[in-house]
């Protein structure tokens, strides 16, 4: 008996590293798998673990991690008791902390695993192990899927005005033995779903599954539906919303222009069952579901301009109809269908509701209706109490603009029903707007009832931004609002309320404000999964119901599999030009850079060869020649007076940018090449970059004022982001370029979409925060301040306020977000260490009206805080978490005291009038 008690006090003290004696400086905390916190339903079979590091003690310094050790169990108990049965990795002497690969026994679907880890610090000390956290699989294998696709045999009529199709309920009763221990339900639909068990809604999210290509790929979601489910009669109903079903670029000859869905789940008795265990029960869906028209519709056609909104007709609710007691008898037997999808989970967040916002006024006005003032444009959901007679309709009318009713044509109604009353609230669809016009109520609602939901995908903020400039301050919050309202269904759309695309010209001005302000590696992981997906196919800007034009006709979306990309994915929707698919290349590096994840780069390796060779196939003379339809070769898109000059041109500032762009392209994949130890590709596009840099050179610059093609801000950037020009001649470019803005323009920014994030992008990398707070801080047309001064809550699509047509809420102008953290605040990448192991902090130097500025940044990492202050000279904070270190960087006026940090932070030298000091782990103050 003693000895087992030795035994098992040994096995304890090996298994779980605590020192009592000792304890060490670091606890390693935040773990997050895949990028996301305890997922569901995961169907990558060597997925990825990362961690970040707190110190014990804030006030020390110098704290690392020498060493981790991850566990993995098939079983709670397992974990907690320190064994592992799916992976031990033994310690492993290593500082890495993020994208740490599973070397275990093959996983198994649909089950959970359990994980933790533990470090060792800087003297070797092991850390208690973290908190436990854990991940449930979905399925690995095709032939794991039993489901079969239903829906009803209602199919979309485009020639109509609204959609004929009326959101359908499904559902399937049937008994389990006893009360079971873990069921999870993979749900895969074209359209959006809901799922309901015995009545409960399951799950908080909406809108789901996240956006994909319905030509190619369907994503399933998982639900633990276990607590739902009872011994004895269950029902599982699910409710199924049209919206994507029918998008036009989706129509494919094997799937139907109708919402359908996928959904199965094996039942066990067991709450963690073995390998080996059979399910009590295997839930599918088949030709036995029946379904019933819902109360809900679709308005409009889920196209351009034509994404309505929601019918609610209260006179067809059955309040009982995902209930036991529910009857079923006069419903209709579901439609089979057989598409050709592939089926994979959706590896990115949900979408949900954020942000309650509250009306701030009611107008009752002279013709009876009611206008609603939201206080502030949002893309969400709305709800609103009804009260009226039986039979009325009630109009819901969105607007983005005072002076208009209705905007974009989006609008919802509601059939009151016998009761006289009842609640119009989105469910399949969502508005965008700030004021909603309310037409056919008999008397004014109260404010108090009225509310509004931001909808968008689940991302975490990482950021938090202040500074002593209102007006700085004031574009940093806006740029966030409409980046979040942006953030739709695990992409980015160009605008919520008229188009919903996912233009890769856009991504240029918002994916670095994504990455420096939220967690977005699922999201952008996703997004090029998608950009994968659509690859091959070329731009569809028409009508995809006319079959003499879709798969046959020019930018109708003809396969034509020659590396060609759309210029939106997963919508394929849209015009662009090279910069749009160019997206794939730029895109993946700016995650590597951000996260260190190698893995993008593998993946997307392919798709970035194919696109340049795409490129390569267009070229003559060295220069980028004008390919496909009339929509596929922008260059530069809504710079100020674009709409008056003219952006879809054939002019040589349009070829000179797009030639830019490409080179641009050549040598962000070369670096992409070299990281991945692929020496041949990267030398084949560091020598083509050089050789059409020549070309470009050659054809397009003007000698006489140091400038190329039209001498515009778009093309001095592109070419010197590119690096187009002789090393000489560059010093006098930038000149040029300081002098377009702060005299040509007067301090103004005179770019668009592609031409301001390429600006942007590059006065961010040469330390030109004097240019970027030139162009950010006036207050007259074009500019951020003027927007403000005319009323903004979001930023608009065009640098004009009234154009027709014009968004006012968009992705166009968001790539100031990135510069508030890496310009303002002064946390960078260091280009040479991704992942912000190693980073750098450089305070602006002094600029007008900023007197401090501070910054918290929950990077891949850990918690960067940086907190400057300039008086007569300049105060500093910086954090530097454990297991990472920074570079400083400061003016030689800014010189600092380094003695009261010994050798915690060392001065290494001088370079280009600054000091330079490294700097360890802790917590520092100057």
């Amino acid at each position: 008996m003693k000895k087992k008690i030795l035994l098992s006090l040994l096995f304890y003290c090996l298994a779980v590293p605590i020192s009592f004696a000792q304890k060490a400086s670091i606890i390693p905390v935040n773990l997050r798998f895949e990028y996301l916190e305890n997922p569901m339903g995961i169907d990558e079979q060597f997925p990825r673990f990362s961690w970040t590091l707190e110190a014990r003690d804030k006030k020390a310094f110098g704290q690392k991690q020498g060493a981790y050790r991850i566990l993995v169990a098939s079983k709670a108990s397992l974990l907690d008791r320190g064994e592992a049965d799916m992976w031990d990795s033994k310690w492993v002497n290593s500082d890495a902390m993020q994208q740490v690969v599973y070397q275990g026994k093959p996983l198994l679907s649909d089950r959970t695993y359990y994980w933790k880890v533990a470090v060792k610090d800087e003297d070797g000390k092991p850390s208690p192990w973290s908190k436990s956290a854990q991940w449930t699989t979905g399925l690995f294998e095709p032939d794991e899927w039993q489901a079969e696709w239903i829906g009803t045999d209602q199919l979309f009529d485009p020639k109509q005005k609204d959609c004929n199709i009326i959101d359908p309920w499904l559902r399937k009763t049937f008994e389990l033995p006893r009360r079971p221990g873990r069921a999870s339900l993979f749900v895969a639909s074209v359209g959006f779903h809901e799922v309901y068990v015995n009545g409960k809604r399951i799950g908080e999210d909406v809108l789901a599954p996240a956006v994909s290509d319905h030509t190619k790929r369907a994503r399933y979601v998982s639900y633990d539906i276990t607590p739902a489910l009872k011994k004895g009669k269950n029902v599982v109903a699910i409710w199924l919303g049209t919206s994507w079903s029918i998008h036009g670029p989706y129509v494919s000859d094997h799937r139907p222009n109708t919402p359908v869905v996928l959904a199965q789940a094996a039942i066990y008795a067991e709450k963690e069952p073995q390998a080996d265990a059979k399910p009590i029960f295997s839930l599918a869906t088949d030709a036995s579901w029946k379904t019933h028209p819902s109360p809900n519709k679709l308005l409009g056609i889920w196209d351009s301009n034509r994404m309505g909104g929601e019918l609610w007709n209260a006179n067809q609710e059955m309040p009982e109809w995902n209930r036991l007691d529910g009857d079923d008898s006069a419903w209709k037997n579901v439609t089979v269908y057989k598409p050709e999808l592939k089926l994979s989970a959706q590896q990115v967040e949900k979408n949900y509701l954020f942000d309650e916002i509250r009306p701030i006024s009611i107008e009752e006005r002279a013709d009876g209706s009611f206008r609603v003032d939201m206080g502030v444009n949002f893309a969400g959901w709305t709800e609103v109490p009804i009260k009226g007679n039986p039979g009325d309709t009630i109009q819901f009318l969105y607007s983005e603009r005072e002076q208009d009713d209705m905007t974009f044509g989006l609008h919802s109604a509601y059939i009151i029903g016998a009761t006289g009353k009842g609640v119009f609230r989105n469910r399949f669809n969502y508005s965008s707007g700030r004021w909603i016009t309310i037409k056919g109520l008999k008397e004014k609602p109260k404010l108090s009832a009225i509310h509004g939901w931001v909808v968008r995908t689940g991302i975490q903020s990482a950021t938090q931004f202040a500074c002593s400039d209102s007006l700085q301050q004031w574009i940093y919050d806006k740029v966030r609002w409409t980046f979040e309202n942006l953030s739709l269904g695990g992409y980015i759309v160009d605008c919520p309320q008229r188009e919903r695309l996912g233009y890769g010209g856009d991504a240029h001005a918002t994916c670095e404000t994504g990455m420096l302000n939220y967690h977005m590696g699922a999201f952008y992981t996703k997004w090029m999964e998608d950009w994968r997906d659509v690859s091959g196919t070329e731009s569809i800007v028409g009508n995809m119901y006319d079959s003499t034009f879709a798969r046959k006709k020019l930018m109708g979306g003809r396969i034509l599999n020659n590396g060609i990309l759309p210029h939106t994915a997963p919508t394929y929707m849209g015009g662009g030009g090279p910069a749009w698919g160019g997206i794939v290349v730029t895109l993946p590096w700016a995650m590597y850079q951000q996260q260190g994840d190698k893995r993008i780069l593998e993946k997307n390796f392919e798709l970035i060869k194919n696109w340049l060779a795409f490129l390569d196939s267009n070229t003559k003379e060295g220069l980028l020649q004008r390919f496909g339809g009339h929509w596929d070769f922008l260059g530069d898109w809504l710079w100020p007076g674009a709409t008056a000059e003219g952006m879809n041109n054939d002019k040589p500032e349009t070829l000179c940018l797009n030639n830019c762009y490409r080179v641009y392209n050549l040598r962000t994949a070369a670096k992409i090449a070299h990281a991945l130890g692929k020496e041949k590709e990267a030398n084949q596009w560091e020598e083509q970059a050089n050789v059409y840099s020549k070309a470009i050179h050659d054809r397009f610059f003007n000698k006489a004022d140091n400038s190329y093609a039209d001498s515009s801000m778009a093309n001095l950037a592109a070419a010197l982001l590119a690096d187009i020009m002789p090393k000489d001649l560059r010093p006098q470019v930038i000149e040029r370029l300081e002098q377009e803005i702060l005299l040509n323009r007067n301090g103004h920014i005179h770019v668009g979409i592609t031409g301001g994030a390429l600006l942007f992008k590059l006065l961010r990398e040469n330390n030109r925060n004097d240019l970027i707070y030139s162009m950010t801080s006036q207050t007259d047309y074009p500019s951020w301040g003027y927007m403000k001064a005319n009323g903004a809550s979001t930023i608009w699509e065009m640098w004009e306020k009234d154009l027709p047509g014009h968004s006012l809420l968009h992705s166009s102008y968001l790539y100031p977000g990135a510069w508030y953290i890496d310009g303002i605040a002064g946390i960078k990448l260091d280009p040479k260490r991704p992942g912000y192991q190693h980073f750098v902090v450089s305070p602006p130097s002094a600029l007008p009206a900023l007197r401090w500025a501070e910054a918290s940044f929950n990077s891949p990492a850990g918690l960067i805080e940086v907190k400057w202050k300039r008086e007569e000279r300049l105060a500093l904070q910086v954090i530097v978490p454990p297991n990472c270190s920074a570079t400083l960087r400061l003016k030689h006026e800014d010189d600092i005291d380094v003695e009261p940090y010994g050798n915690y932070i060392k001065k290494i030298g001088q370079q280009g009038g600054e000091v330079i000091y490294e700097l360890q782990a802790g917590m520092y103050s100057f």
